[in-house]
């Protein structure tokens, strides 16, 4: 597959092999971009940012409406695509794809509600005949670096936004999963962008995305990421508006009075997802020791009937993670919780890229499964003696990106929205929970700005004052 620049598809003479996580086949092979790819998409991108903010606010939302059409209409292949290249199941990769096409409407929508206010300049002392208001102005040329994960809609969470509000966009998806991204360019050229505002680069982070990062043409960074390379991204940035999406540890909290067969469904809903390849996947169970008991039992019964293997079978509700690599790591992790005293219930098998999945108790802070960000299919339970040791063990992290808690008690509820330390609070559901419009980002370690569509633009614009005197 090409890479785009500016519009164009082209290659490169160098490529990189895509291959199923599930079997280690080759999906595809894509071109890999160097220094005068890189060039070549800012040259373009600078000129992409004056066409796009000569169309109006009506016509950038048309555009993306059409780009949204798109999207339905290869709605399968895409899925299919999805699935070969990043190895969730194809049940989960199709919902990814109706996901896309709400964050790309709901884009489009918020394309058509720029604006700016008016400002009571007469509110201060000794000014009069003069009128002050505010406009919303593109940032100009916007780079979005997106991860393996979710790789169609979370770059389409950087792009869409980043085109309603008229500016030009370079993509820079992750080297395992670069091919929906790539299909996403071309529909939205089909739709009928400006070429120049749209490209596409495919190579290593460390030299392509670091050489759109530090280039001062560029005026915003959207990055969805590890904290290191979050961090590498800060220190050669410059100065530009920067988003920053990136690790999690969500916990659960279940108290003494909750609802245990809800509790137990949402951790094997929300831990496991993906593989548990989720930034907002639940990583710790928090319960009180008054009914720890019933609830692993609920729990241990529930993910030990989740389906395992092949991500195109039917029947498929958990694939494998992204490469062999990781599951051994996640293998590893699980060990050696398990030889520090922790006790495995169930899973933690692994076969190739498959990790069965875990459920773990007796964890305590100390083990890097609870401490640090698994991103696999394992879920490990501590201990609380009461609502107090519960909260400072759910805040007892880096990371602030989601949180929750399963209680039947208005003010225990009320109580953990405002303790927790994290970005996104849910009562009686697990953290791995995302409506598409809804402000989306975390405390901490966990990054700062906020992504879904409204948020995302206002992060993607400039904010410009005028003054008309009298």
């Amino acid at each position: 597959m090409k890479l785009c620049v500016g519009g164009r598809f082209c290659d490169t003479g160098k490529t990189l092999a895509i291959s199923h996580p599930f079997d280690g086949h080759v999906v595809d092979s894509v071109a890999v971009a160097g220094t005068a790819e890189v060039e070549a998409a800012l040259a373009a991108a600078v000129q992409g940012t004056r066409l796009m903010a000569r169309l109006p606010a009506w016509e950038r939302g048309a555009l993306l409406l059409k780009t949204a059409a798109l999207l339905e209409t290869h709605k399968e292949s895409l899925a299919r695509t999805i699935t070969l290249e990043e190895g969730k199941s194809l049940g989960e990769a199709r919902a990814e794809v109706g996901r896309a096409i709400e964050t790309t409407t709901l884009s489009a929508e918020e394309a058509k509600r720029l604006h700016g206010e008016t400002v009571p300049l007469d509110a201060s002392r000794g000014v009069s005949g003069k009128l002050g208001f505010t406009l919303r102005v593109p940032c100009g040329v916007v780079v979005a670096i997106s991860p393996f994960n979710f790789p169609l809609n979370l770059m389409v969470h950087k792009v869409a936004p980043a085109l309603a509000a008229g500016n030009a966009v370079v993509m820079k998806p992750p080297s395992p999963t670069p091919l929906s991204a790539l299909r996403f360019a071309e529909l939205l050229l089909e739709a009928g962008f400006p070429p120049e505002a749209i490209s596409c680069l495919v190579g290593p982070g460390a030299e392509v995305g670091l050489a759109l990062c530090q280039d001062p043409r560029v005026r915003k960074v959207s990055f969805t990421g590890s904290v290191p390379v979050g961090q590498a991204i800060l220190r050669h940035s410059g100065i530009k508006k920067v988003t920053m999406e990136l690790g999690g540890n969500s916990p659960i909290v279940v108290l003494r009075d909750a609802d245990l067969e809800l509790a137990a469904q949402a951790i094997a809903a929300t831990g496991y997802a993906n593989a548990g390849q989720v930034c907002i996947s639940t990583q710790r169970v928090i319960v009180e020791r008054a009914v720890e008991s019933e609830l692993l039992a609920r729990t241990v019964a529930k993910v030990g009937a989740l389906n395992v293997g092949d991500p195109l079978a039917a029947n498929t509700q958990i694939g494998p993670l992204i490469s062999v690599a990781e599951a051994e790591r996640v293998e590893a992790w699980i060990d050696e919780a398990v030889q520090a005293g922790a006790r495995l219930l169930v899973g933690g098998e692994r076969r190739g890229a498959l990790v069965t999945p875990a459920v773990l108790a007796d964890a305590t802070p100390a083990m890097r499964l609870v401490r640090e960000e698994l991103f696999g299919p394992a879920v490990a339970c501590l201990v609380a003696d009461d609502f107090d040791q519960a909260m400072a063990l759910a805040n007892a992290t880096n990371f602030g990106l989601a949180a929750s808690v399963f209680t039947r008690d208005l003010n225990q509820a009320l109580r953990f929205m405002r303790e927790a330390a994290a970005g996104n609070v849910h009562v009686n559901w697990g953290p791995q929970w995302r409506a598409d419009l809804m402000p989306y980002g975390g405390f901490k370690d966990s990054g700062f700005g906020k992504e879904g569509p409204a948020y995302a633009i206002q992060e993607m614009t400039e904010l410009k004052m005028v003054v008309v005197h009298g």
